[in-house]
């Protein structure tokens, strides 16, 4: 089995929270978290569906300029996922979009690529849809402290304004600081201080290297 595959999911020297190449998907789709739940549907669909064609078709794809092709390809899927879920609720695309077209950069970042062809399709597979997951994992649980403590709501897919409210508030009767977290300056610190606390107890965990 390849060791690109082989590292850890977490921390390993390939995995997203290593490189930290979806920061910037990470902050926006956080805002709340009916963006988060569409970005997850987002990452899913396509890291696993890239990963799948790409593996699948591996000897029609050409030798050189391999990350160019994966670019349009994951491009290409992540366009018919907005026109599908366009379909469904078109208000709530027309806010997520701007940053589901971050998705393909993300899905070029998982360094595993260089080396796939090395790799069975269902390792390619598994490994690009556990990244996924982590993404949308870390994406989620901002979601859930951005937008109950920035602005006193929780919000869901759904309803004719693209979005439903489990419960309503703007935030405004709540400390400053606390407010904070609806912004992308309240995202970056607390995703400073979740990376401080993923590098100690990386470091702690002598078991595990990054690479061998």
């Amino acid at each position: 089995m390849n060791r690109r595959y082989d590292a850890h999911l977490f921390w390993g020297s390939y995995s997203p929270l290593s490189s930290l190449a979806g920061a910037g998907l990470i902050i926006l789709a956080s805002a709340r978290f009916s963006f988060a739940l569409i970005c997850t549907g987002a990452l899913v669909w396509v890291y696993g569906l890239t990963a799948l064609i790409y593996s699948g078709a591996g000897s029609i794809m050409p030798k050189r300029g391999k990350m160019v092709a994966l670019l349009f390809l994951s491009s290409f899927i992540t366009g018919i996922f907005m026109l599908l879920a366009g379909l469904l609720n078109p208000l709530l695309i027309m806010g997520t979009g701007f940053f589901i077209i971050l998705i393909p950069p993300c899905c070029l970042g998982s360094a595993f690529y260089e080396n796939s062809d090395s790799m069975e399709l269902i390792e390619v597979f598994s490994r690009s849809l556990l990244e996924a997951m982590v993404l949308s994992g870390i994406i989620l649980a901002l979601a859930l402290i951005r937008e109950p403590l920035g602005m006193g709501t929780l919000s869901f897919p759904g309803g004719s304004q693209g979005i439903v409210e489990l419960f309503g508030g703007s935030g405004e009767d709540s400390f400053v600081f606390v407010r904070l977290f609806s912004v992308s300056a309240g995202a970056l610190v607390i995703l400073g201080y979740g990376t401080a606390l993923f590098r100690y107890f990386r470091e702690q965990n002598g078991g595990i290297k990054e690479e061998r």
